[in-house]
């Protein structure tokens, strides 16, 4: 049997506080004129405990995978869409493509549980941890050991990327039904009632949405589990658990982690429940239009970048925001102070 992977989430120093906090203010501009960009470059400057960051190498991580808890109707599309957008994205054809192209963002689609063979890609990473998980309306998603293993290879992703000095890494995932496991972990984690965490996913109508709810206030009634890497295994899926290892190994490392929609923030729910500095290394990038999603952020305390009504998944919100995190380091490293521009600075109070 394996044993739980053991992540160590250091919290972020903040002795530089002060320093950035001065160095933000003398920029040309009025005090806090650039407001969450300095926010931003603040956040960053911590977290590599410096005065000058960089964005080194950025990544975008794409998990796919496939749920069982499709086969009680919970989603509006059959599973065999899952594989078909893989290849979508391996073929450059997805939005995702489309944005991480744009801003220069090296993206790899990981097949941690698809139900497919797919062909072999150099974009394409092979962690299929099994075809799927099982029906949790009536067992758990995983077993104990699949959930281990799924960590263990979500680690061993960031790994790979920190050998070509990536310092910066989004998530995104693909997978139907996996709504439906976000959905379930946030009720079970939060205490929140399934009608603020359930949604329409990729585009259930109303009959749909109350079946949809009452399948999974069954499972939730099923299983009593409440320790987040049981909550995790029982409803969870692969692409999940991988993602949420490589989140805990991400942070471990003191990379920056860019959190994309509502399943990706599931995710990082379960990890900053094991390690609560796990919020200390995080950007929220968006708010999404899937339901539940701005309530689990307030839930978190977390200031998403963009309300841009995104509903799509794939680490989308992660590549659109990639932009305004990039500007808030350059503006930090390259706009001028009221010094160097030989421009007066705000007069004190007499």
């Amino acid at each position: 049997m394996l044993e739980p992977p053991l992540f160590a989430v250091p919290a972020v120093e903040r002795g530089l506080t002060e320093q950035l906090h001065r160095k933000i203010d003398h920029k040309t501009k009025p005090l806090g004129a650039l407001g969450q960009l300095e926010r931003l470059a603040l956040h960053i400057g911590l977290v590599q405990n410096t005065l000058s960051p960089a964005l080194r190498c950025p990544h975008l991580l794409v998990f796919a995978g496939d749920h069982g808890i499709t086969a009680e109707g919970v989603s509006a599309y059959p599973q065999d869409v899952t594989w078909q957008m893989v290849l979508n994205f391996l073929n450059g054809g997805a939005a995702i493509n489309v944005f991480a192209q744009q801003h220069a963002i090296r993206l790899r689609v990981i097949d941690a549980g698809v139900n497919h063979d797919l062909p072999a890609h150099p974009k394409l990473i092979q962690a299929k941890i099994a075809s799927g998980t099982k029906n949790f309306l009536t067992q758990a998603a995983m077993t104990q050991d699949e959930c281990y293993r799924g960590l263990q290879l979500g680690a061993a992703h960031i790994d790979r990327l920190r050998t070509g000095g990536c310092n910066i890494v989004g998530f995104g995932e693909m997978g139907i039904g996996n709504t439906s496991a976000a959905a379930a972990i946030m009720s079970r984690v939060c205490g929140l009632p399934l009608e603020v965490c359930v949604g329409r996913g990729a585009g259930l109508g109303d009959s749909q949405l109350r079946h949809k709810i009452e399948v999974l206030r069954r499972a939730l009634r099923h299983h009593a589990v409440r320790q987040p890497l049981e909550v995790l295994r029982t409803f969870g899926g692969f692409e999940m658990v991988q993602m949420c290892g490589a989140m805990l190994h991400a942070a471990h490392h003191r990379l920056l982690i860019l959190v994309d929609g509502f399943i990706a923030t599931a995710a990082f729910l379960i990890a900053a429940q094991l390690h609560p500095a796990m919020h200390d290394y995080a950007i929220f990038c968006h708010v999404s239009d899937e339901h539940g999603h701005r309530r689990l952020l307030k839930h978190m305390g977390a200031t998403p970048l963009l309300d841009l009504g995104l509903r799509l998944g794939e680490g989308t919100g992660c590549a659109l925001a990639y932009p305004l995190i990039d500007a808030s380091v350059r503006f930090l490293n390259d706009m001028a102070s009221f010094e160097q521009a030989g421009v007066a600075g705000k007069k004190d109070a007499v």
